[in-house]
């Protein structure tokens, strides 16, 4: 059997609700050799189906994670596996079981009961991009400008071509994963929300998420929209572009000092000629959209971010009246 043929029928060959003991088992007890990934919602691992000769990503998550608590977790596991895009990892099968555990408290050993919750997707065997990110030596300029092109069509997958709109809440590095051909696949939908038709935003008490990519209103008043992603696009798109690392530090969680660099370093075209001396003109002319497309993404003012559709335009070579005059955001 073909690879493609092994992973196109793994959700047809697989229980869509995995016994814990299987997840063991196909990852060798969850061992270290075998962790090829991490995000703040759990482990990945390389698992190995009994067949010997096929292979699946396997997330285990943490015990306090969120995405495992509560009732609906079956419930949104399913509606990811509805999900289909060549820009959005396929999840096909989970694990979500409730099993005793002996643990210390107050001096004293309990039985309590832990759930154990995986998710299983397609194996992507370059791992996640932050693993390749700042490498010395980096994915070159061509793969990275398709790594960005693919990020945003699953993001305009997620945005535009559902029955309402997927707001993903969490674009990082680590939630990017790569095929063996580098096509990127958006991850690690812990802190999805799904909107109504007719919703375009709602708000939460219970801010979660990444130093650096959150966008403003979310980090500070708890507002969630679609163009929260766009903000988290917009440092995804100049962390890819300039190959340098979005470091957040407490007193600048929105990564505004980060912004501002990219911007005095890359606000012209010697700049950027200077910087990526190899590039042809088409070359040169992808990185100045990108830089472009990325600090018009992370305006403070969500009001002045452009949609996902105005990205994928201009990433096409199209002209957009909102990147025409770029200004990016200062402090919030």
């Amino acid at each position: 059997m073909s690879s493609l043929q092994s992973q196109q029928s793994l959700a047809s060959t697989l229980p869509t609700n995995l016994p814990a003991t299987f997840m063991k088992e196909i990852t060798g007890d969850f061992a270290p050799e075998r962790e090829f990934g991490r995000s703040v919602f759990g482990i990945v691992y390389k698992g190995v189906l009994p067949e010997g000769d096929r292979l699946i990503s396997v997330k285990r998550l943490a015990e306090n994670s969120s995405v495992s608590a509560g009732k609906t977790f079956e419930t949104e596991v399913t509606n990811l596996m509805a999900l289909k895009h060549e820009n959005v990892v396929e999840l096909v099968s989970f694990c979500h079981e409730s099993q005793k555990k002996v643990v210390q408290h107050n001096g004293r050993y309990v039985i309590v009961d832990v759930i154990e919750s995986c998710l299983c997707y397609k194996y992507l065997p370059n791992g996640s991009l932050d693993k390749h990110l700042y490498d010395t030596t980096p994915i070159n300029w061509y793969t990275r400008f398709n790594i960005i092109k693919g990020i945003c069509q699953g993001l305009h997958f997620l945005h535009k071509e559902l029955d309402g709109p997927l707001v993903h809440m969490n674009l990082v590095p680590s939630s990017i994963w790569l095929d063996d051909n580098w096509v990127p696949k958006i991850a690690d939908f812990g802190l999805s929300r799904l909107f109504g038709q007719e919703q375009t935003r709602m708000y939460t008490v219970n801010v979660k998420g990444h130093n650096g990519y959150m966008a403003p209103e979310y980090l500070y008043r708890g507002e969630i929209s679609t163009m929260s992603d766009i903000y988290s696009l917009g440092m995804l798109i100049l962390e890819i572009t300039t190959g340098e690392k979005n470091c957040s530090i407490p007193e600048d969680r929105s990564a505004r000092i980060f912004v501002d660099n990219v911007h005095q370093n890359l606000k012209t075209d010697e700049q950027i000629i200077y910087k990526y001396p190899s590039l042809d003109p088409n070359g040169l002319q992808q990185v100045k959209a990108c830089i472009v497309i990325g600090l018009k993404c992370v305006e403070a003012e969500r009001s002045k971010r452009p949609s996902i559709a105005d990205i994928v335009n201009k990433l096409n070579g199209n002209r957009v009246e909102i990147f025409e005059q770029v200004s990016p955001s200062q402090h919030p």
